[in-house]
């Protein structure tokens, strides 16, 4: 395959799946709209926001990465079953998630307070990012390796499809579960 032909796939397979990541992304910004609402009764909550959608794009991308090579060098075949070296990765990709979710909710606290901006408790900040990180992870992991599969078994180049769908995947579920994360300590505090 030559330079103009390996161009031409790599913009054929990845065009149809940025602009589903542009929809996406418009999508979340709606969803940030209907979070505004709730920045009064939780002061600080936006500082979070940018920092919980990066680090799933983060720890979500490395392990499409891994999958993507794992299904290049035939290491992992292209279907949801056990596999010690996919269940391996995605053990620790969630357990690196949850864990940066309550690094994310004491930083924002402690930088809010150094800074002596008004904040919500900081056991709120821990609900609302461990309700939060949770969903988004199951939602990530198995949209994305689903999504990888799928799109590696009928010939698409996983590389190609990683980066999209982990962003699309992480802005939409992530906004949409911080939504619902905060409806949930709103209800229960």
């Amino acid at each position: 395959m030559n330079v103009r032909e390996e161009f031409v796939s790599i913009y054929r397979e990845s065009l149809p799946v940025l602009l589903v990541a542009l929809g996406g992304g418009l999508f979340s910004g709606v969803i940030l709209e209907e979070l505004l609402a709730s920045i009064e009764r939780f002061p600080g909550l936006l500082v979070m926001v940018p920092v919980f959608l990066a680090t799933r794009g983060n720890v979500y991308g490395a392990l499409g990465g891994r999958i993507s090579s794992g299904l290049h060098q035939g290491l992992i075949e292209p279907r949801l079953e056990w596999n010690d070296r996919l269940v391996n990765a995605v053990v620790a990709s969630f357990i690196n998630a949850i864990g940066i979710s309550v690094v994310i909710a004491i930083i924002s606290w402690l930088a809010l307070l150094g800074l002596g901006r008004e904040s919500a408790h900081p056991l709120e900040f821990l609900a609302i990012m461990l309700i939060s990180g949770v969903l988004t992870s199951i939602v990530l992991i198995f949209g994305m390796l689903s999504l990888l599969f799928v799109g590696y078994t009928r010939g698409h180049d996983p590389d190609n499809l990683v980066g999209p769908i982990v962003t699309t995947l992480g802005d939409v579920f992530g906004m949409a579960f911080l939504l619902v994360a905060v409806g949930t300590v709103e209800v229960i505090g």
